[in-house]
């Protein structure tokens, strides 16, 4: 049976739980806030040990360079494209599947707020996948879902973070050519106590119920990304860029990310989904027609299937294909593992007794230097010349 000893070996997919036999797996949280599988039945084991076959990290596939295609991506509906994080490639990826009676599986907002993946049957329903959700997601029983519609025969995508798609993967133990996957880039996962705590001190703040929260909305534009809350119809209740807003200070800190994030398995560049897909906002390095900071995804695709998807969906799109070699140069979040912030055991020992106001005010307080850098980033967002100054910082720093 399947037992983690060293918690830096689990990355809370949810395989071995889904492909329990006996039903006895479960994922708990544990005071971290973090998922990780219990038998919680001993009685019900049959001691069958599928619960270690199918995990992806005891049974991590060695990786081996295959061709690839890559591409630059803008979906031409501008409203999908002002929705998405990037540039709404993965929902034309949906759409057809959609569009071909098949079923998504994404991660969305639950009626609490929390992550969790769930599915979408109809073009409307994709919205709630849109937009980045920097909180790990819990698979629940999702995996064995899309394993039933698949042995129906019916067309399944399945997105998430490349752990959540070896996960996937693992736990089928055979290959469907109804079977889309799409994996994002992925920088590392945050705790969901850690979100929980930023959502208590959001609403004691803000004083009314909200409805949505927007970690990457483009409300200074697709390279100076904000967090936007909303409140019922819609109502703007708060913005802040990533200069200032407590949670995304939290997030690329590292100091409230998984253990295994620490000493990631996936990160690599030739992967089992069919996409890969992230953030291009250094397109002006490879296209000036594109470079308009209303978003777009980079593509990278590792199969025939998603070749195949790719030229299906190409009419609702404007692309550039880029060489994979180019696409991917100094990439590090494809290829390296966050470093753990000095602080974070402190942190979450201070997060168990800690409101979500006082904890973040203790260690992201709103000092005068997060004051003056988010003053002179929105005047360069409202001046127009952001993207010019980021660039001229970038070029200083390497230097």
């Amino acid at each position: 049976m399947i037992k983690i000893v060293d918690k830096v070996e689990c990355c809370g997919c949810g395989s071995c739980a889904n492909a329990c036999p006996s039903r006895c797996v479960k994922m708990k949280e544990d005071e971290e806030g973090f998922l990780y599988p219990i038998v919680d039945d001993f009685d019900k084991c049959i001691r069958c040990n599928i619960c270690s076959k199918v995990c992806p990290v005891k049974n991590l596939k060695k990786e081996e360079p295959f061709v690839q295609k890559g591409y630059l991506v803008q979906h031409c509906d501008e409203q999908i494209r002002k929705e998405s994080t990037a540039g709404g490639a993965f929902t034309a990826i949906a759409q057809y599947v959609i569009e071909c009676g098949g079923i998504v599986f994404g991660a969305a907002y639950d009626d609490q707020l929390q992550v969790v993946h769930m599915a979408a049957e109809d073009i409307e329903s994709l919205k709630k996948f849109r937009n980045s959700k920097y909180v790990q997601s819990n698979t629940k029983y999702t995996y064995r879902e899309a394993e039933q519609y698949l042995k129906e025969g019916r067309l399944v995508c399945y997105s998430g973070t490349p752990c959540q798609i070896e996960g996937l993967k693992a736990y089928l133990r055979r290959e469907y050519d109804n079977l889309i996957t799409v994996d994002v880039v992925c920088h590392a996962v945050p705790s969901p106590l850690i979100w929980n705590k930023y959502l208590e001190m959001q609403k004691e703040k803000l004083g009314k119920k909200i409805a949505n929260i927007r970690f990457r909305d483009k409300y200074y534009g697709y390279k100076y990304s904000a967090m936007v809350i909303t409140g019922e119809n819609n109502q703007e209740l708060y913005a802040r860029g990533v200069d200032s807003d407590q949670m995304l200070r939290a997030f690329f800190s590292n100091i409230c990310d998984r253990p295994s994030c620490y000493n990631c398995s996936f990160k690599k560049r030739y992967r089992v989904s069919d996409f890969t897909i992230w953030d291009c906002f250094t397109v002006y390095n490879f296209s000036k027609e594109l470079d308009d900071d209303k978003g777009t995804t980079r593509v990278l695709i590792h199969s025939s299937k998603g070749q195949e998807v790719f030229e299906k969906i190409k009419s609702r799109l404007r692309y550039l294909e880029v060489s994979p070699e180019k696409l991917t140069d100094g990439v590090k979040e494809m290829f390296q593992s966050v470093d753990m912030n000095p602080k974070r055991q402190q942190f979450f020992s201070d997060a168990k007794t800690k409101s979500g106001k006082e904890l973040f005010e203790e260690y992201f307080p709103c000092s005068m230097k997060v004051v003056a850098e988010r003053f002179i980033r929105v005047f360069c967002a409202k001046t127009g010349i952001y993207s010019a100054m980021k660039r001229v910082y970038k070029a200083i720093v390497k230097k």
